[in-house]
């Protein structure tokens, strides 16, 4: 470590450190640490806790639903309806567990980009798989909310029967699903974002 000590009329004195790496830090000035980068590292952590919180409670939701609706009358009739009676709500619980476990395994990618907040390898990769992500949790939030409709509504033309005046339990919860799963479509949305500016400002 040299010092350099050059005095001038006013009597300032310029104090330089010079370290083993290449350029001269000057005494008392930091090093640059990625400001708002590490920011934008922070809230990109949240908004994947959050995602996992929507796409998770969405499959719980999903998965638990069941409903049997009783009918009497000259004779007796039991119905039941359950998420796997239909392959849409079965590829919906399976998009979004496919992207609830994506979000968990991305976590530790997050933090290092807060540790090292200049990094772009992973925050590209971050990049690409939340793109993939969005694709299916979209698709499956879309596929369902079709049949919600349809359950709702039903569909005279196709002879498709209001299937929610018969059941109390079931519309509700699936619906539910399918907002909780939109909800993470619209995290994964910001976090895609958020990535490419990060990237763009390298």
């Amino acid at each position: 470590m040299g010092l350099s000590h050059s005095g001038k009329e006013s009597g300032d004195i310029a104090i330089l450190v010079k370290s083993s790496k290449p350029g001269t830090i000057r005494l008392g000035q930091e090093p640059p640490t990625g400001g708002w980068k590490r920011g934008v590292g922070i809230v990109d952590l949240i908004l994947r806790v959050c995602a996992i919180a929507a796409t998770f409670a969405a499959d719980m939701v999903m998965g638990t639903t069941s409903d049997k609706y009783v009918k009497v009358f000259s004779q007796f009739f039991r119905f039941h309806a359950s998420y796997d009676d239909l392959p849409t709500f079965t590829f919906f619980l399976a998009g979004n567990a496919i992207a609830c476990a994506y979000l968990v395994a991305s976590l530790p990618f997050s933090v290092v980009c807060i540790v090292r907040p200049h990094i772009v390898g992973a925050r590209i990769l971050l990049l690409i798989f939340d793109t993939l992500a969005l694709a299916l949790t979209m698709a499956a939030a879309s596929s369902a909310a079709t049949i919600v409709y349809l359950a709702h509504k039903g569909n005279p033309s196709t002879n498709w029967p209001v299937l929610c005046q018969q059941f109390n339990e079931f519309c509700p919860r699936v619906s539910d699903a399918v907002m909780g799963s939109f909800i993470g479509v619209f995290i994964l949305v910001v976090l895609v974002v958020v990535s490419a500016v990060a990237l763009s400002r390298n």
